[in-house]
């Protein structure tokens, strides 16, 4: 191999596209924005623009507000931790590999309704404290991730 045949790999790179330099390229002319009209012409309206109508997104009624604080927690009560053996620990990835639950968003929290009938060790983000009575009623551990 000499310094004179290095090239990039296949595929690697791709040239910039450019409009409207002449029929050969396949987008000369008008480039690639019709004939004429508003959407042909410099300033072309914003998105959502209908023409002076009140836009759709000013119709629709607003009410309340998304509070970007806010987590989104996926609850699981205690009896759903019977399916796994006696004495094993139980964490978020091995309740995802159960397909307990399938995203575990912001986190998990263990609520206590049911009953439990194993002894585990339960490592999660939350716990109600009835869950927490019952895990350690049998011996096991509740921590918090």
């Amino acid at each position: 191999m000499n310094l004179s045949e290095l090239r990039p790999a296949d595929g690697s790179k791709q040239e910039r596209f450019r409009k409207g330099r002449g029929h050969g390229s396949g987008n000369g002319k008008t480039a690639g924005k019709g004939h004429k009209g508003q959407k042909a012409r410099s300033g072309a309206p914003r998105i959502g623009f209908e023409g002076g109508q009140m836009p759709l997104y000013r119709r629709i009624p607003k009410r309340g507000f998304t509070n970007r604080n806010s987590k989104e927690i996926i609850a699981i009560n205690v009896d759903v931790l019977n399916r796994f053996d006696d004495g094993v620990t139980v964490t978020v990835d091995s309740l995802i590999e159960a397909g307990i639950i399938k995203n575990p968003k912001d986190g998990v929290k263990i609520l206590g309704n049911g009953e439990l009938t194993k002894k585990l060790d339960v490592k999660v983000n939350a716990f109600s404290a009835s869950a927490v009575e019952k895990i350690q009623a049998l011996g096991g551990n509740a921590e918090v991730i």
